[in-house]
């Protein structure tokens, strides 16, 4: 097959981009890309640069990437500053955000509430809300892909990696993608499925935030995509007994089974646990910590 080029008319072609920026560091990799921090010689402003080979490419999913985030502008969202070209590479210039992972930063913390976590999802159902309302479903929504703005205490979430999102201007989509365990039921039952995929990944996340373990859980994928397809969970104690109802009654409505009857990002917004309202303060670092470590520092790797 010949290789596709990606038609952006406001794409820059330059013959050597270490002309127009100086690569700092490696900030991360996959398989296709590398992210480096870079500095725009001509301004001196800091960016991530994603730089994707082009022969290894699947150019409709970087179009498609390149698409949804020229379309989106929000606070709480890594925003797309710019893009060039050379011979061999496509270089996605990526607003700079240096605050860390979400489990990073929580475990860092040294006292951590409902409140907190309340707090972070509501900052991820803002983003989502306009998403949604902008036809566009994010589709890979889980801790790893959620990050702080800055190192700033009060620094602000921002959602990243939009590599599998996608534009539901007719409302339903039937490829099945995702991370498994904060995948949907609908998609893993290869149904046609719309937004309300990223409202159960919130709920997944929302359950972790406030237990330090996962909802659902099985060394087997078969199994654990079976509990996720019959939504079998439950709040165990004694890792929830501190936990208030609101925020049970949260998750329940984000995890409900039925696509139809779960919370859309707009309903979840208005719950008396997202506004802060029912949000208890009493401090869970301590046993959601000794989760996190006991249940994500071996996995990192494979959910990343």
């Amino acid at each position: 097959m010949g290789r596709k080029e990606i038609n952006c008319s406001w794409k820059k072609v330059t013959s050597n981009i270490k002309d127009v920026f100086d690569f700092k560091e490696v900030l991360g990799s996959g398989s296709f890309s590398e992210v480096f921090l870079v500095r725009e010689r001509k301004t001196g402003n800091f960016y991530a640069l994603k730089c994707v080979k082009k022969k290894q490419l699947d150019h409709s999913n970087l179009e498609n990437e390149i698409t949804v985030l020229r379309r989106i502008k929000h606070k709480n969202v890594v925003g797309l500053e710019d893009f060039y070209e050379t011979r061999t590479h496509y270089y996605l210039v990526m607003e700079l955000v240096s605050g860390g992972e979400l489990f990073d930063r929580i475990l860092d913390r040294g006292v951590y509430t409902e409140k907190d976590a309340s707090h972070v999802i509501r900052q991820v159902l803002e983003a989502v809300a306009y998403l949604h309302q902008n036809s566009i479903v994010h589709r890979d929504l889980k801790p790893e892909n959620l990050l702080y703005y800055n190192q700033d205490e009060n620094a602000k979430i921002m959602i990243s990696d939009f590599g599998l999102s996608k534009m539901a201007d007719h409302g339903v989509m039937h490829t099945a993608c995702g991370t498994p365990g904060y995948v949907a039921p609908e998609i893993l039952a290869q149904k046609p499925y719309s937004k309300a995929v990223d409202c159960w990944s919130i709920g997944v996340i929302s359950y972790i935030l406030l237990s330090g373990y996962p909802p659902f859980y099985d060394d087997n994928e078969t199994r654990l995509f079976s509990k996720i397809m019959r939504a079998e969970y439950a709040f165990h104690s004694p890792y929830w007994d501190n936990i208030s109802e609101s925020a049970k009654d949260f998750i329940r409505n984000m995890l409900e089974k039925n696509p139809k009857k779960r919370f859309t990002s707009e309903q979840a917004l208005r719950h008396p646990w997202i506004k802060g309202e029912t949000a208890r303060t009493q401090d869970i670092y301590e046993s959601v910590c000794e989760q996190f470590q006991k249940n994500f520092a071996k996995s990192k790797a494979e959910f990343s």
